[in-house]
Protein backbone atom coordinates (compact mmCIF):
# COMPACT_ATOMS: atom_id res chain seq x y z
CA UNK A 1 0.00 0.00 0.00
CA UNK A 2 1.27 3.52 -0.64
CA UNK A 3 2.37 5.87 2.30
CA UNK A 4 -1.00 6.94 3.86
CA UNK A 5 -2.11 9.84 6.17
CA UNK A 6 -5.20 10.30 8.20
CA UNK A 7 -7.98 13.08 7.20
CA UNK A 8 -11.13 14.02 9.57
CA UNK A 9 -14.65 13.32 8.40
CA UNK A 10 -17.26 12.87 10.88
CA UNK A 11 -18.46 9.65 12.36
CA UNK A 12 -21.79 9.48 9.88
CA UNK A 13 -19.47 10.03 6.97
CA UNK A 14 -17.21 7.48 7.71
CA UNK A 15 -19.82 4.93 8.49
CA UNK A 16 -21.34 5.92 4.88
CA UNK A 17 -17.89 5.80 2.88
CA UNK A 18 -17.25 2.34 4.81
CA UNK A 19 -20.70 0.76 3.97
CA UNK A 20 -20.50 2.10 0.01
CA UNK A 21 -16.58 0.48 0.15
CA UNK A 22 -17.82 -2.72 1.48
CA UNK A 23 -21.04 -3.27 -0.48
CA UNK A 24 -18.23 -2.13 -3.87
CA UNK A 25 -16.02 -5.11 -2.36
CA UNK A 26 -12.95 -2.11 -2.63
CA UNK A 27 -10.89 -0.79 0.29
CA UNK A 28 -11.80 2.63 1.55
CA UNK A 29 -8.97 4.03 -0.11
CA UNK A 30 -10.23 2.82 -3.50
CA UNK A 31 -14.09 4.11 -2.81
CA UNK A 32 -12.44 7.62 -2.13
CA UNK A 33 -10.65 7.67 -5.09
CA UNK A 34 -13.11 6.66 -7.36
CA UNK A 35 -15.11 9.09 -5.94
CA UNK A 36 -12.96 12.32 -6.03
CA UNK A 37 -12.51 10.74 -10.10
CA UNK A 38 -15.94 11.35 -10.17
CA UNK A 39 -16.17 14.55 -9.22
CA UNK A 40 -13.45 15.95 -11.17
CA UNK A 41 -15.24 14.50 -14.12
CA UNK A 42 -18.70 16.37 -13.50
CA UNK A 43 -16.38 19.09 -13.14
CA UNK A 44 -14.82 18.75 -16.45
CA UNK A 45 -18.41 17.38 -18.37
CA UNK A 46 -19.76 20.78 -16.41
CA UNK A 47 -17.08 23.03 -18.26
CA UNK A 48 -17.31 21.49 -21.64
CA UNK A 49 -20.81 21.57 -21.82
CA UNK A 50 -20.67 25.09 -20.86
CA UNK A 51 -21.29 27.63 -24.13
CA UNK A 52 -18.26 28.92 -25.60
CA UNK A 53 -17.16 32.59 -24.78
CA UNK A 54 -16.56 35.07 -27.88
CA UNK A 55 -13.08 34.49 -27.62
CA UNK A 56 -13.21 30.66 -28.40
CA UNK A 57 -16.03 31.00 -30.55
CA UNK A 58 -14.04 33.87 -32.75
CA UNK A 59 -11.15 31.71 -32.83
CA UNK A 60 -12.63 28.10 -33.66
CA UNK A 61 -14.36 30.38 -36.78
CA UNK A 62 -11.27 31.72 -37.65
CA UNK A 63 -9.32 31.20 -40.91
CA UNK A 64 -6.31 28.38 -40.99
CA UNK A 65 -4.95 29.27 -44.12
Amino acid sequence: MAETTTIRVSRDTHAKVTRLAAARHETIDETVSRALRALAQDSMGRHLAAPLTEDETAWLDADAG
